[in-house]
């Protein structure tokens, strides 16, 4: 069967270093993934495991 043919988007295997890059993840998260799943996993598995942190830090009082 050959891979290539149409899939869902979900069902499509990526690089975690691509998608790391794409999606602007910390060094430490794409390292986290790389544990997880090694260097390729599909898209459906890192979107639900990615965790992006945000840059602008949350105050104690809002």
């Amino acid at each position: 069967m050959d891979d290539a043919g149409p899939q869902g988007s979900s069902e499509q295997i990526w690089s975690v270093f691509e998608f790391a890059r794409r999606y602007r993840l910390a060094k430490r998260e794409e390292n986290r993934l790389l544990m997880l799943y090694g260097p390729t996993a599909s898209l459906r598995d890192l979107l639900a495991n990615a965790q992006r942190h945000s840059f602008i830090p949350q105050s104690a009082d809002s």
